[in-house]
């Protein structure tokens, strides 16, 4: 296919361009292209690295996962994987919260409040924050939410309910392939109705992945910690456990 390229030549129709991402206009005004690039970030975007095959293993992974949230009655952003890399999705007015969702205390949490690292979260923790640089993505509850005017109490209760379905849909996804689901981030927009969608994407990128039976970690964590040559390895990881050969055939994989 020539889609990608045509749309990277045609930059006048860029819209946004992320940490790893880039938005284009699609034909139909109210869609959009999401090309998935390989650049990954940490800190901010203060470390920046380009990992082969990264964008292409990442879209085929979202793709998965909101084919299969979609089947369990979630509406995601997603009209259909074009070619790996390249994604139509319904355009959204994204809402600057990313929700996290945690089964398993690690990371920053328990950097910033005492729990026991590897302690399972019953119920699961959700935990929102302002997405926003230059503030570092601070932590949110709802009164500053609502006094920032970027969601409503009705929101927030949606983001929530919407969040714990997604948690309970992946984490029974990831077990039946040997993975824990750790956490995750998630971030949803309104579409031209007002209607509330999970959009950007689900991928090693945006969840924490341990293998279940050594706890190995598939995810972003590895970048993080500078283990870049042991990235693309578990990414791949991922992917070959979670895609079918029915979905290597529909995507030419």
């Amino acid at each position: 296919m020539i889609l990608k390229t045509m749309i990277k030549m045609d930059s006048k129709n860029l819209l946004y361009e992320g940490k790893a991402k880039s938005v284009f206009q699609g034909e139909n005004p109210d869609e959009v292209i999401i090309d998935f690039r390989d650049d990954m970030t940490a800190g901010d975007g203060a470390r920046k690295e380009s990992m082969g095959q990264k964008g292409y293993i990442n879209s085929v992974i979202c793709a998965k996962i909101f084919e299969t949230l979609e089947a369990e009655g979630v509406k995601t952003q997603l009209i259909e994987l074009c070619e790996p890399c390249v994604m139509k999705a319904k355009k959204l007015d994204m809402i600057p919260i990313e929700v996290i969702v945690r089964n398993i205390a690690t990371g920053s949490i328990i950097r910033k409040f005492p729990f026991e690292d590897k302690a399972p979260f019953n119920p699961p923790l959700i935990q929102m924050d302002f997405k926003d640089d230059e503030f570092h993505d601070p932590m949110l509850n709802d009164a500053i939410a609502i006094a920032l005017k970027i969601a409503s109490k009705e929101d927030l209760d949606t983001l929530r309910e919407l969040a714990l379905k997604v948690n309970d849909v992946m984490s029974r996804m990831f077990k039946d392939i040997g993975i824990i689901l750790v956490d995750f981030k998630i971030e949803f927009g309104k579409d031209k109705d007002g209607n509330i969608i999970l959009g950007d994407e689900i991928s090693p990128d945006s969840c924490r992945l341990w293998d279940a039976e050594t706890l190995d970690m598939l995810d972003k964590e590895l970048f993080r910690q500078g283990k870049d040559d042991e990235v693309i390895d578990a990414y791949e990881e991922v992917f070959n456990r979670l895609l079918t050969e029915e979905d290597k055939k529909k995507w030419g994989i």
